[in-house]
């Protein structure tokens, strides 16, 4: 990187880089913050981005007179749980260290830390309702693991004051595609720096180190000292661990590689093809091995073709239909849906045997470690045992069997059941091995039973109904059913009378002479 206070050559103009106008960034700061009361969010992850930023505020702010430190600035945080356990804990320790050094030095900084509802957890919705692992066709946990906690803090400043302004540390270098968002949304830019938010009406979003490359990060924060107390050099060395060769290396220009794209996110997370920066420490640092039973867990997660572990219907219980391309062939197939309960309960399993596992070979500050909480395993229990119907009520005995602990639920009544696993294995004795025969059983009984205290037990009937019509067909039939409904849905978009005739009266017999029905004989006959 070329400093800027070199002696120029004759002839040639020196290079600036953005690390050289950092003085000019901290009095832009400045004036931003001075120009209204607006309040600010700072979303920080404190990777080297967003502690660069932070670390850019904090010294602007600390560089004004008290007097004019009126305004509160928010820092948050979303912690997935299910993030990183090297990762998290450097989190908390760092939002600790902030929140004492802000009282101490009196900036006006306020962190907070963010977790997603119980009901939209990672763990309740792949254990409890059975989402598949995520994947770019059905990527469903940013938003309810990241992006929902956010936005509702964001909302709610919006309601009290009217308007938020979003401090990020979103760079154009981290990808091509970052930087044509960022690109779009500076045309729209209704003042100076500030971006329109399109998802949050009334907040407004400052990017101060968009500019900025991965060496200028590394650069900002190795010079300049972190001000709360932080170490930046330990920030380094998360990074370091996390890649492969256990190597930042020095960069003296643009071809170097650094350490900036290491990635750090959620253990669980199969939208990578491995987990690097896990595998990375785990590698790197003998200390770090006690990870390899979450490692073990994602690996498994995260497979090409898990559709023996999954339903042939859609979590609401009907066939649906796709076409796939295998190998240049193409066929009709179910799409698969949820986790079926044996591997719902073999994931529950998976997971507790982990937590008890870490919490003995994790080092001693880690041992406390939280795979799967109290408030989620509650969760799932209610939504295998209430929309589920699975009233063997399993999870307080896989609880037991892997923890040597009796499973104590939070929540009031959860243990009181007419129905419990001795009626279950009773049910199980009469339906002989066909699994669609005991799912609708167990479906019925259970509805009756949700029922039964109902002073009015208005819509027992729909409810009773809706059990037919997911469970009382065998796989084969209601894959055939939605295959039937589907020629005869596209014969009827053709105009395709013969088909439709075809289809309709196919099966059809008349009963007296035991002959093929005609359309006309089939429509008018007495």
């Amino acid at each position: 990187m070329t400093i800027a206070n070199q002696p120029a050559k004759k002839g040639k103009q020196v290079r600036t880089t953005a690390i050289d106008n950092v003085s000019a960034l901290i009095a832009e700061i400045q004036q931003l913050y001075c120009l209204d009361e607006i309040p600010w969010i700072i979303g920080v992850s404190w990777g080297k981005d967003s502690s660069a930023v932070l670390q850019l505020v904090w010294n602007a702010i600390a560089s004004l007179p008290p007097e004019k430190r009126g305004k509160t600035i928010h820092v948050i945080t979303t912690d997935t749980l299910v993030e990183n356990p090297i990762v998290s804990s450097w989190v908390r320790k760092s939002l600790q260290r902030l929140h004492v050094a802000a009282k101490e030095y009196g900036i006006p900084i306020e962190p907070h830390l963010l977790h997603p509802i119980t009901q939209d957890t990672f763990w309740v919705n792949l254990i409890g309702k059975g989402y598949p692992a995520p994947r770019n066709q059905f990527r469903w946990c940013t938003s309810r693991l990241k992006i929902n906690p956010a936005n509702h803090f964001i909302r709610e400043m919006v309601r009290e004051h009217g308007e938020t302004i979003l401090v990020l540390g979103t760079r154009k270098a981290e990808s091509s595609k970052r930087a044509a968002t960022m690109e779009k949304h500076q045309i729209g830019r209704v003042r100076d720096r500030l971006s329109p938010n399109a998802s949050l009406p009334n907040s407004l979003i400052y990017t101060p180190i968009e500019d900025w490359s991965n060496n200028d990060v590394w650069t900002y924060l190795h010079q300049c000292e972190n001000p709360w107390g932080g170490s930046n050099k330990e920030l380094y060395n998360l990074y370091r661990g996390a890649t492969a060769d256990n190597e930042c290396p020095l960069v003296v220009d643009t071809s170097t590689p650094s350490c900036g794209d290491s990635r750090f996110g959620c253990w669980v997370c199969t939208m990578v093809s491995k987990d690097k920066s896990m595998e990375a420490m785990i590698q790197n640092d003998e200390e770090k091995e006690w990870m390899q039973p979450l490692l073990d867990i994602r690996n498994d997660l995260d497979v090409q073709d898990d559709r023996d572990k999954r339903d042939f219907r859609r979590i609401w219980g009907e066939v649906q239909l796709f076409e796939r391309n295998h190998n240049g062939e193409l066929s009709v197939e179910p799409i698969p849906g949820p986790y079926t309960k044996y591997w719902r309960e073999h994931w529950l399993r998976r997971v507790l045997e982990a937590q008890t596992q870490v919490r003995c070979t994790a080092p001693e500050n880690m041992r406390d470690i939280t795979l799967i909480t109290t408030e989620e395993l509650s969760e799932i229990r209610r939504i295998w045992l209430e929309e589920k119907h699975e009233f063997d009520d399993s999870l307080p005995r896989i609880y037991a069997e892997v923890t040597g602990e009796s499973f104590i639920d939070i929540r009031p009544g959860a243990d009181y059941s007419l129905l419990g696993s001795d009626e279950w294995n009773v049910l199980e004795e009469i339906c002989d091995g066909d699994a669609m025969h005991l799912e609708l059983m167990a479906k019925l009984l259970d509805t009756e039973r949700q029922f039964r205290k109902m002073a009015r037990r208005v819509g027992i009937y729909d409810a009773l109904e809706k059990c037919f019509k997911s469970s009382s067909r065998s796989q084969d039939e209601a894959i055939k059913n939605a295959h039937f409904k589907r020629d005869l849905k596209d014969a009827v978009g053709k105009g395709d009378v013969d088909k439709v005739k075809q289809l309709t009266l196919g099966d059809a017999v008349d009963v007296e002479d035991d002959k093929p029905m005609s359309w006309g004989n089939f429509k008018f006959k007495k």
